[in-house]
């Protein structure tokens, strides 16, 4: 069994997510097999071209490991937050929020939540950590209220509710762009070599990375936060009547076609010539 890591780069506050790193990398290891090169060699390239760029990097809980903490904690400049999957000693820190929490969704028969914040060294650890609490009871209707205590470790210093909410939750908008991998197949790995697998990832890679360049190329029309699923349909999946000539391609498209004004504005920002 094979499994891709993604990785993905924002600009301030660009709506866009880049595509920067997609390596294929056996099952049975865990996800954090590799990721310290990874990371360095991003942090690198980033520093290479923005000098002055202040880097903020998000893991999951799967990359929560004493390697990749340290290297994190070695980076000079380098912010983060890395999701930390539960244990006993952090339920019982967020023990005191959580009955907080429970007296408040008692009250409102609503999902309730309260911040708090905790330093915890785990035993393969070096040193202590800040920890960001979640503090949440889950209410759903006809079910029993349920704990739901989330961890981040960080290194930043604002408060726990702006770092969770602001900063560790914009993982959402990183989900949709996988998603849009996994419907591209990028985790169709049927060749027999692990080589020839790596080689078909970098190939979706590439094909997404086109993608995303079609979708800024939608900037301004009713596509440009389209998923690359309906840009696919809308643009790439048409009737239309191409001639090709020694000096130019020239597309035909039928008068019908609803999304003429877009295919246009998209055609123009990739220097087609208009007719």
């Amino acid at each position: 069994m094979l499994s891709a890591d993604d990785g993905f780069v924002t600009f301030n506050d660009e709506a866009e997510q880049y595509l920067c790193a997609a390596v294929l990398r056996p099952g049975n290891v865990t996800a954090t097999a590799g990721a310290v090169g990874i990371l360095r060699r991003l942090t690198a390239l980033i520093r290479g071209s923005f000098s002055k760029a202040r880097i903020r990097i998000r893991l999951d809980g799967g990359f929560a490991n004493p390697e990749v903490l340290a290297f994190l904690d070695a980076e000079p400049g380098v912010e983060y937050v890395v999701a930390m999957a539960s244990n006993a000693v952090l339920n019982r820190k967020a023990e005191e929020a959580m009955q907080v929490a429970r007296v408040l969704a008692g009250l409102t028969d609503q999902t309730e939540h309260v911040y708090g914040e905790a330093h915890y060294a785990a035993g393969s650890w070096k040193q202590e950590r800040r920890i960001i609490i979640k503090a949440e009871v889950v209410r759903t209707e006809g079910k029993a209220p349920k704990d739901n205590p989330r961890f981040v470790i960080t290194n930043m210093k604002q408060t726990p509710q702006w770092l969770y909410e602001e900063v560790y939750c914009q993982r959402g908008e990183i989900e949709n762009r996988i998603k849009e991998l996994h419907a591209m197949e990028i985790d169709r790995t049927s060749c027999s070599r692990f080589w020839a697998n790596q080689f078909r990832v970098l190939l979706t890679a590439a094909a997404y990375v086109l993608m995303q360049e079609l979708r800024l190329c939608a900037a301004g029309t009713n596509c440009a936060r389209a998923q690359v699923w309906t840009l696919r349909e809308r643009f790439l999946k048409l009737g239309a009547r191409v001639m090709v000539s020694v000096r130019r391609m020239v597309v035909h498209l039928p008068r019908s076609f609803p999304f003429l004004t877009t295919f246009r504005h998209m055609a123009l920002e990739l220097k087609a010539s208009p007719s």
